[in-house]
């Protein structure tokens, strides 16, 4: 079975507190989420995040075929990092850690994320063919979402990659 990494990043012209405030409000997911996934929070977003936290959504990964998804916030460190792991949901593995980090005249968010699918062969066709797609798009839509809210840093650029290792 094949471990996938979605790497992406990106700088904002904002104070390393602005970051930390939007990028670990679990309620701002569905903000930064294409409305096409039809994501809701469901629980779990109504207070600071914290280790231990549990967050229920409900997600349309594909048009018409609904499904819960449950992450569990495993760490925290207050203004540089969290990580959510999936408990319940589409993926086998997914392990996900939000970074940020000051640089000149703003921050860097960086996303890593390791995920394995289910279904042995059918799941590396459907990475092949969708999931690296879908997740692509979701990571693109959200670079956008956060560029028009804070703008971005010029000569700064993005970047986003999904490998296998």
């Amino acid at each position: 079975m094949k471990l996938y990494r979605l790497s992406a990043r990106q700088y904002l012209p904002i104070r390393p507190e602005v970051a930390w405030e939007f990028l670990s409000n679990p309620a701002n997911l569905q903000k930064i989420t294409p409305s096409h996934m039809g994501f809701k929070i469901l629980s779990g977003a109504d207070q600071p995040m914290y280790p231990g936290q549990i967050i229920q959504y409900s997600v349309a990964p594909v048009k018409g075929i609904r499904m819960r998804w449950v992450t569990e916030i495993t760490h925290v460190k207050e203004g540089a990092y969290f990580v959510d792991e999936q408990r319940f949901g589409p993926y086998r593995l997914w392990h996900h850690k939000h970074f940020i980090a000051e640089v000149d005249n703003g921050v860097v968010m960086e996303d890593l994320i390791d995920y394995k699918l289910p279904l042995g062969p059918l799941g590396q066709l459907a990475q092949s063919f969708f999931v690296k797609k879908q997740l692509t798009g979701i990571f693109r839509f959200r670079e956008r979402v956060l560029a028009e809210r804070f703008g971005t840093l010029a000569g700064k650029p993005s970047s986003l990659s999904i490998e296998t290792i």
